[in-house]
């Protein structure tokens, strides 16, 4: 039954040899690898507004000079991963720049900051989407959490089917929240342009504000710059791109950074020139849309489009975060496990986990996730100056024909984007200091994982471990518990081994029990030697194991090796293991842990 419901849910399995039907075309990674980044321009552009407004709505008119900077970092990133994609054509993005070239802390750094952003991403998202939805439909509010979670396990179950299939279905949304904004842009500018939007709605650029100063702006910039979260995904995700892959990543990297620009400040403008104020439980984007056409068929699209996008935003988050994770795998930074395909040829593994967390996120903040944005973009900004730094010592290092122009142009996106990092650092500390202690946790952690596959591979070498002692004879000792077939069939199987010397171990709770048990195994087995370990605690595994340790001392002398056959029945229905003590899987699961002992079940199924 779980099958068929993993075929229903996640479709047939795939070969290998269809890898490369799994790889994606331009119009369908912009759609996959661009929602995050665009569908920031439905929080980013009010993120700015929140910080003006604690002046006073004339600061209103400073959203349009912010913006002009938001757009000129984006002009240095677009650029500055241009680069990078034609540099690291395989992929890994910041992690591997800042490896490659700052040494291998810096890359920890840039891995754990991308890892926990594309958790980030999911969580926001999607909370961002239900938001929308809920603003469209107040009557949902009290519902966020299970709304947000029914839809991460939407997104999380149409990744597993692969990511041609995901982008398929996923590219349509994107594209009409594309349209829908383009079209809200096109009829408010026209508005506009045609007188029919009071110029008094707004105060005039250059007036006057109290209480404005340096600080509070840099404080707003920051807050428009988690528009460009996401910007950094294409050039994560480069594998999944058809050939030529690098090609295809820059062309679609620079279509998004056009979109992203055209949507971010056609927004900006909208909200300035309508005299929106954001208000707690209404997005930005459904006030102007309100206003540019009324609570019509086109705003329900609107915000239909937005909420969606906002929710598949999550799934640039699910195509960057499984291929990172491969990358720290391979270095041996976090577990092999997600190296691993699926049936789908996806990394499941990394789908699955990056879910879970997710939806831990969500529930944990009560689906008020608003809050992790400036973490989430700060979470952005440490890998961009790293990556750009990284590059900048590439192209230093290496002095390839065209240099200066491009160290340039990583010089500028390094500068500017640590700017940002500490702009948020200074501005809003309180609200993005657990990256202080959180990134030093996973980078410790990613250390500790390495230490231990590399001292699982230096005892594994045949070159560097100690040398294999000679075996010269077997000891075996079969624990019983009764004389059954399930000991008969693990008897046979002993002797089958002609082993120097058998040894039946029973353990009896009472005296009376072992004095009738020993006669009645030499009419059985007189020729099997028995030990009877009387337990006035009741304890199988204590006696047992010192038996076993006394019995391994005296063959290590004579370089003999033990071996403790576990006797063990299978039920024909799984549910009937939890009638059974499972004896067999406690004593298994302690003795594994023994050194020098080797131990074989022998499964008897009942048939029955």
């Amino acid at each position: 039954m779980i099958t068929s419901i993993k075929r229903i849910l996640i479709g047939r399995p795939l070969k290998s040899t269809e890898l490369g039907e799994q790889k994606l075309n331009k119009t369908k990674a912009l759609a996959i690898l661009s929602s995050d980044a665009l569908s920031s321009v439905a929080y980013g552009p009010e993120q700015v507004l929140i910080v003006l407004l604690t002046v006073g709505a004339a600061a209103f008119w400073y959203s349009i000079p912010i913006a002009v900077g938001v757009l000129a970092l984006l002009t240095a990133l677009i650029f500055s991963y241009r680069q990078i994609i034609f540099a690291y054509p395989h992929g890994g993005g910041a992690y591997v720049v800042s490896k490659e070239n700052l040494g291998k802390h810096a890359g920890l750094v840039a891995g754990a900051s991308l890892l926990v952003d594309y958790i980030l991403t999911v969580a926001v998202s999607v909370s961002a989407g239900t938001d929308a939805i809920t603003s469209a439909f107040p009557s949902l509010h009290p519902y966020n959490v299970p709304i947000a979670v029914v839809f991460v396990l939407f997104i999380t179950t149409l990744n597993l089917r692969g990511v041609t299939e995901s982008a398929s279905i996923l590219a349509y949304p994107v594209y009409l929240f594309v349209l829908a904004i383009l079209a809200l842009i096109a009829t408010g500018v026209y508005k506009v342009a045609t007188g029919q939007v009071s110029p008094d709605l707004h105060a005039s650029i250059g007036t006057p504000v109290a209480g404005i100063g340096l600080f509070l702006l840099l404080k707003a910039f920051a807050s428009g710059s988690s528009a460009l979260t996401g910007v950094e995904a294409i050039s994560n995700a480069i594998p999944n791109f058809k050939s030529p892959a690098p090609n295809n990543a820059s062309k679609t990297l620079l279509a998004m950074g056009a979109l992203l620009a055209i949507l971010f400040s056609g927004i900006v403008f909208l909200a300035y020139y309508y005299g929106i104020s954001p208000r707690p439980e209404v997005t930005v984007v459904s006030d102007i849309a309100e206003d540019v056409f009324g609570r019509n068929g086109v705003y329900y699209f609107i915000q239909g489009t937005t909420a969606l996008i906002l929710i598949l935003a999550a799934n640039t988050g699910y195509s960057a975060f499984p291929l990172l994770a491969v990358n720290l795998a391979k270095d041996k930074y976090i577990p092999r496990m997600f190296t691993v395909r699926g049936d789908r040829l996806g990394y499941s593994n990394g789908i699955l986990m990056l879910g879970l967390l997710s939806i831990v996120l969500i529930v944990g903040f009560g689906g008020k996730t608003e809050h992790l944005i400036p973490l989430y973009a700060v979470g952005v900004f440490i890998p961009f100056t790293l990556s750009q730094t990284g590059m900048m010592v590439k192209w230093f290092r290496e002095k390839p024909k065209g240099w200066k122009s491009k160290f340039i142009i990583n010089t500028i996106g390094a500068c500017i984007s640590f700017i940002v990092c500490i702009v948020f650092f200074l501005t809003k500390f309180g609200q993005v200091w657990p990256v202080l202690i959180f990134l030093p946790v996973i980078i410790w952690l990613f250390v500790r994982i390495h230490a231990h596959y590399e001292a699982v591979a230096d005892q594994l070498r045949t070159t560097t471990c100690e040398p294999s002692m000679p075996i010269e004879g077997n000891v075996i000792i079969v624990p019983v518990a009764g004389i059954t077939h399930v000991v008969e069939n693990s008897l046979n199987y002993a002797k089958s081994l002609h082993a120097d010397q058998i040894i039946a171990v029973h353990i009896p709770f009472e005296r009376d029990e072992e004095a009738a048990f020993e006669q009645k195994w030499q009419k059985w087995q007189p020729d099997i030697r028995l030990v009877t370990l009387h337990s006035p605690y009741r304890s199988l595994v204590y006696p047992l194991t010192k038996f076993i340790d006394t019995v391994q001392r005296k063959a290590s002398e004579s370089h003999y090796q033990v071996t403790v056959v576990i006797p063990q029945f299978i039920p024909k229905k799984a549910w009937h293991h939890i009638l059974h003590n499972q004896s067999s899987l406690l004593l298994r699961a302690h003795l594994l842990y023994r050194r020098d002992v080797i131990i074989t079940t022998v499964p008897y199924h009942l048939k029955k």
